[in-house]
């Protein structure tokens, strides 16, 4: 497949992802808000942040390694080795959960049965869950490697839905089932999500259009594991590649939840705080969520597919190394701004988004200085995002075993510093600790990327680099809407606070503006990648 097909479908798949993403985190946003009413803040907190952090490290530990390896180089393939290897996620997933749910049920402090009641369900449903959502491992890299869009799109979006409806309706019936109510939501996403792979394949596999894309695997029974006679069972480069990937998978999780573990195992927040923390948490992440993280899959494939791994500059084809590092630089440019925009914006509409979201409970306390600082996080979270995945698609076997000792140091500091700032700080010292965590990666990111261009004419991190009547801009935003939450939010009446929000619209918009003037390669790019399809549908 030429670079050109290639970026083509992966903006597609990018933009259809975070399209799903945008309407089923809005979803989950209003379900969270509606919840908020109904259930205490620790039953939240528990599920949010203890069960969600077991199904979490399990399903990470066990399949993000063989996605990154699976998906590395060609689709073209021995696709029989390939998904024997992902089979193995299985076994794997049935370990992770025994060994974490006993440490769940018998070392971590067990919430009060009068408060949180059902906790031992919970532990055994969440991680149940788990299993069965590996089951479906193979389908989803298949899906992924051919770039299926529609599909991940209908899967994702049935089994939210489901989870969503069920959730609402035990809450208002049952209300008093407690952790029940999320076991069984939980168990009916993991089933739904797996079955719409499963049966989408059945349908696929043997079909005309399965003929006509040449798809290599063509009956359902070579999606199981089987054995090829004279030949080994899996392929052992991308067996070795998984396990550096492995070792860098659980450094990686740790970076990544790592204020869930000192909350879990060291208990510096009661589960009320938690779940306060985690509700604003998932306030401040709708935006990673629901952009950042699409992109950052997405483009990985991209880039794999694109550049061929452990290779010098000088070893590729230069047009597609030029066709990367264009892309590169876009990317960069994108997802900056999106994150300053976010920081500035942020920062002054915190404590109005709280009150309007959660009432006095969030936005009183902890929660504004919690969001401002989140705000600021999601930058970060922005340009590691990209610069990450660009990485992990070029690294050598070698080097990722290199990078895993600098994770290995990095989770060592960065659950050190949580511990340490979590005692200063209260809460927004797991925010401040994470910014330190993302800023050390950028920044072993941005060397890899500025040494593999160096023998290049390339310079793709230019893309950090916005335009100085944009950064103006921005200053003079963050400045008036500072000002204008002093003035006029947010305990001063509803006039008021129309007030506030016109003249963060009235920034915004000038933002913009300047930003369709200033950054026209960015804005072309976006609109011939991501919004050509729906362009081209609208007129």
């Amino acid at each position: 497949m030429a670079a050109q097909d290639v970026l083509g479908q992966t903006a597609r798949l990018a933009s259809s992802s975070a399209l799903l993403q945008v309407l089923f985190r809005v979803v989950t946003f209003g379900l969270n808000a509606f919840t908020l009413r109904y259930l205490s803040r620790e039953l939240i907190g528990v599920v949010n942040v203890r069960l969600t952090l077991l199904y979490s490290t399990v399903v990470f530990l066990a399949r993000e390694a063989f996605r990154r390896a699976c998906l590395s180089g060609s689709a073209k393939r021995n696709w029989t080795k390939t998904i024997n290897l992902l089979w193995l996620t299985v076994p794997l997933g049935v370990l992770w959960s025994l060994i974490l749910g006993l440490v769940w049920l018998h070392l971590l402090e067990v919430p009060d049965p009068s408060v949180v009641p059902h906790y031992q369900a919970g532990v055994v449903a969440f991680g149940l869950s788990a299993i069965i959502e590996l089951l479906g491992e193979p389908f989803w890299v298949l899906a992924q490697a051919h770039l299926f869009v529609r599909l991940k799109v209908i899967a994702e979006s049935l089994s939210v839905v489901s989870k969503c409806i069920l959730t609402v309706t035990l809450v208002i019936l049952y209300p008093h089932w407690g952790l029940y109510i999320f076991s069984l939501a939980q168990l009916l996403y993991a089933s739904v999500l797996v079955m719409c792979y499963v049966i989408y394949f059945v349908m696929f596999l043997g079909s005309p259009e399965a003929t006509k894309k040449s798809f290599p695997v063509a009956r359902v029974k070579a999606l199981l594991p089987s054995f090829v006679e004279d030949e080994t069972f899996v392929n052992w480069k991308e067996a070795r590649l998984t396990w550096s990937f492995f070792k860098q998978s659980f450094l990686k999780q740790i970076l990544t939840e790592g204020e869930r573990y000192v909350m879990t195992f060291l208990n510096v927040l009661n589960f009320g705080d938690q779940g306060v923390y985690d509700i604003v948490n998932n306030l401040g992440s709708l935006v990673a969520r629901f952009i950042f993280l699409p992109i950052e899959e997405s483009f990985y494939v991209f880039f794999a597919k694109v550049l061929e791994r452990g290779r010098t500059v000088k070893d590729q084809k230069q047009d597609d190394v030029a066709m990367a590092a264009n892309v590169l630089e876009l990317l960069l440019k994108l997802v900056l701004l999106i994150g300053l925009t976010i920081t500035v914006f942020g920062y002054a509409y915190s404590q109005l988004a709280l009150d309007i979201y959660g009432g006095s409970m969030l936005s009183s306390g902890t929660g504004p200085d919690l969001l401002r600082c989140y705000s600021l996080y999601v930058l970060f979270l922005a340009v590691n995002g990209v610069t990450e995945c660009f990485t992990s698609a070029l690294m050598c076997k070698e080097e990722v075993d290199r990078y895993n000792f600098v994770m290995l140091a990095l989770s060592f500091i960065f659950l050190c510093i949580s511990y340490f700032l979590t005692h200063w700080y209260g809460s927004v010292g797991f925010i401040l600790a994470n910014c330190f965590n993302m800023a050390i990666r950028i920044a072993h990111s941005t060397h890899y990327i500025y040494h593999f261009f160096r023998e290049s004419t390339h310079r793709p991190l230019r893309g950090l680099l916005p335009s100085p009547a944009l950064l103006l801009l921005y200053l003079l935003s963050a400045v008036v809407t500072a000002v204008s939450e002093v003035l006029f939010c947010c305990d001063k009446g509803w006039m008021a606070r129309l007030i506030h929000i016109s003249t963060g619209a009235l920034c915004l918009a000038a933002t913009l503006v300047t930003m369709f003037l200033s950054e026209t390669k960015l804005i072309h790019f976006v609109r011939s990648q991501f919004l050509s399809r729906y362009l081209k549908k609208g007129t």
